[in-house]
């Protein structure tokens, strides 16, 4: 029983999110915000012994997820129709953003096949900041393995570098390919020349995001909350466009 008030504070806080996001009409985040709080709902439930808090908890879980299933008919009926589009504003200096947040909702248990098209930026760019570029897919590599679904191959379309640049490229993806084999996942890349930024997944879902996977400040210093945990990291003013299809073009 002393468990039930943290519960219970958690539900409502995910649930909170879930109403915002709903009333922002980022509907897949909200259902997935939704669809978290009824089930930290339902453990209060199963904790508490009070028959009248029964009712109400029991009230409430309806309630959301009368709003849920509302939500996804309507989210299904758009992607049928080819025209789901929803758009996140991300503000400057804002934090809270971090791959595992801004992807969680479309990366679902049945995704196996990932396309990014990542440029690197001009030629010449400085070797730190390329660094950083390096490390931004990386980090997004890695989220994808700790998501539930059991992503297999990686298709990477990015533009091959000149100068200085060009074997650090092909040393640190030729090292990344090798690291994700370990782990049963193929990096297959592709080189062109282009300015697009996008990422789809096989389940539909397509993210355009203004800045790419690039959208994260540089840290004050080495040892400044945010340089480890992207949670943390304050952003640069971007939008995220998403849409769905319902079939996934290969690169």
């Amino acid at each position: 029983m002393t468990q039930v008030p943290g519960m219970e504070t958690s539900a409502i806080s995910v649930l909170k999110r879930a109403v915002e996001l709903d009333q922002s009409s980022r509907f897949q985040e909200s259902l997935v915000c939704y669809q978290e709080g009824i089930q930290l709902l339902m453990d209060v439930l199963k904790a508490v012994k009070d028959d009248s808090k029964k009712v109400h908890y029991r009230q409430k879980i309806k309630s959301y997820m009368d709003r849920a299933e509302q939500i996804k008919v309507h989210v299904n009926q758009l992607k049928e129709e080819g025209k789901y589009h929803e758009q996140i504003r991300i503000a400057d200096d804002a934090t809270g953003y971090s791959y595992e947040v801004l992807f969680r909702p479309y990366v679902t248990e049945g995704v196996t096949e990932v396309w990014v098209i990542y440029p690197y930026t001009i030629k010449h760019i400085h070797q730190m900041i390329y660094c950083r570029k390096l490390y931004n897919f990386l980090r997004f590599c890695e989220m994808l393995l700790k998501a539930s679904c059991k992503v297999k191959r990686i298709h990477l379309l990015t533009s091959q570098e000149e100068g200085d640049n060009s074997s650090q490229q092909a040393s640190a993806l030729s090292e990344l390919k090798q690291s994700l084999q370990s782990q049963d996942v193929c990096l297959d890349l592709q080189y062109s020349t282009f300015h697009d930024r996008e990422i789809r997944f096989d389940n539909g879902w397509i993210i355009k995001i203004g800045r790419g996977l690039d959208y994260f400040k540089k840290p004050k210093g080495r040892f400044s909350i945010g340089y480890c945990d992207y949670d943390l990291r304050q952003c640069q003013e971007t939008t995220v466009d998403v849409f769905h299809s319902k079939h996934t073009k290969t690169l």
